[in-house]
């Protein structure tokens, strides 16, 4: 029996449609190479189709979900392959962003303290997503590189699917409340190459216990 879900209420429905698409296929309520029947999804989510298509759209273009012609729109698995080499990405291309933006204002240093207090008080993992990723950006935001910053956006995007299985555990939020709190340290000491140093150690140690969880959960599949 499938588990009701309650209907989904925010401004911009898309957005809250794709979180709950993508929660539903880390958890399994969406199973991977199943084929999306926008029906009976839409009627789950309490939503019109609309939005859905426009959600699942967004999907596909992140990676999280393969479309085809005739075809509609199929669940892509999570697999260690996928995410070893795109979570390499955000230790490169964050800190470059960084270094080019330069050390930030005081008044940009205290929306990043704020926006970090509210991270770390976020009970819901959708809304730690949406500020960490919002903390990220607020971070690199002077970068004159507008390439450097829509790759960043892009990947922030492409990884999310994975990061909700991280951001479920508080130990995770918590871990990167302080290593955001490392990087606004250095960079109130005017210290921009440590705090380069510090995003970099930030973004590279989530890689560790979502590998460890992809694995496990890879073994358990190939034994099903």
């Amino acid at each position: 029996m499938q588990r009701a879900i309650r209907p989904l209420r925010r401004a911009n429905v898309s957005d809250t449609v794709a979180d709950a698409v993508r929660t539903m296929i880390v958890d399994g309520r969406l199973a991977e190479g199943a084929r999306i029947n926008e029906v009976h999804l839409s009627q789950r989510l309490g939503v019109s189709r609309t939005p859905l298509r426009e959600a699942l759209n967004r999907l596909a273009s992140e990676g999280a979900l393969a479309s085809a012609p005739s075809h509609g729109f199929s669940v892509r698995p999570l697999t260690l392959a996928e995410f070893e080499p795109l979570y390499a990405m955000r230790p490169i291309l964050d800190p470059a962003a960084l270094k080019l933006a330069g050390l930030p204002s005081p008044e940009r240093l205290a929306e990043l303290r704020a926006l970090n207090a509210r991270i770390e008080a976020s009970r819901d993992v959708a809304r730690t997503m949406d500020l960490d990723d919002a903390w990220h950006m607020l971070l690199i935001a002077g970068c004159p590189n507008p390439i450097l910053l829509e790759l960043v956006a892009q990947f922030i995007a492409r990884t999310r699917r994975y990061e909700i299985a991280l951001m479920r555990e508080r130990r995770e939020v918590l871990a990167a409340g302080t290593n955001h709190r490392a990087v606004m340290a250095a960079l109130r000491r005017r210290d921009l190459g440590g705090a380069c140093a510090a995003l970099k150690h930030n973004l590279e140690r989530g890689a560790a216990p979502m590998a460890a969880w992809l694995t496990a959960r890879e073994a358990e599949r190939s034994r099903t």
